[in-house]
């Protein structure tokens, strides 16, 4: 599969905040947000997580747009608990939905990895809570949410969990635990560390499966 990719920027609240857009072959259908893991820790827009579902994202015709956080290679501001990092990305919801009106009402995925799992959850109840569009599907990988959680959170019946049975940084029991309280589903990869070593192409099959299901308009 053909990749075109383009760079670009959108003003967050720390200051411009950089993006890459993955495009499909074909005029979207509908688009992705997503999200990488901790800033401080390594975590950029080309971690082969997040790559590997903006790849899918686009096999299955969305638009994918994977931002760097604030303080990230060209990305302005610094490190903000996701507290900051979660406004700018509804900053961002709202600059795709602006310099792409075609999409606006296409259905479109929100995806985050360890942090950006995080940020992701987070990021859904505040569009919930300022009435923007919400996204068809919501994914949580390597969830990681409570770590960096600073408000209440639902999450609706379509989130998506996946977590490695072997991980090293959140240890399953943990992603069980919110699972657990949220009454959600969570597929786990046998034998997978955090970061899916050796396990990409299993990963890439899930998201696979799930985009299945989006909505026919979508697909």
């Amino acid at each position: 599969m053909s990749l075109l990719t383009k760079q670009s920027s959108f003003q967050g609240l720390s200051g411009l905040l950089e993006y890459t857009v993955d495009y499909p072959d074909q005029s979207p259908v509908g688009w992705a947000l997503v999200l990488h893991p901790h800033p401080l820790h390594g975590g950029t827009r080309d971690n082969k997580i997040v790559t590997t579902v903006a790849r899918t994202c686009v096999q299955r015709g969305l638009m994918a747009i994977r931002p760097n956080f604030r303080g990230v290679g060209a990305s302005e501001g610094e490190f903000d608990h996701a507290v900051g990092e979660t406004a700018d990305m509804q900053a961002c919801v709202q600059h795709v939905l602006g310099a792409w009106p075609q999409l606006a009402r296409a259905p479109w995925v929100l995806a985050g990895f360890s942090f950006g799992s995080a940020v992701a959850a987070q990021l859904y109840a505040e569009l919930s809570d300022h009435d923007l569009p919400l996204p068809a599907q919501l994914m949580l990988i390597g969830c990681a949410v409570e770590r960096f959680r600073y408000r209440p959170l639902t999450m609706p019946a379509h989130t998506l969990m996946i977590h490695g049975e072997a991980d090293e940084v959140v240890p399953l029991s943990e992603g069980m635990d919110f699972a657990r309280a949220h009454q959600l589903p969570m597929t786990v990869v046998p034998d997978a560390g955090h970061f899916f070593h050796g396990k990409l192409l299993v990963l890439r099959q899930i998201v696979l499966s799930q985009l299945a299901g989006l909505p026919t308009a979508c697909l």
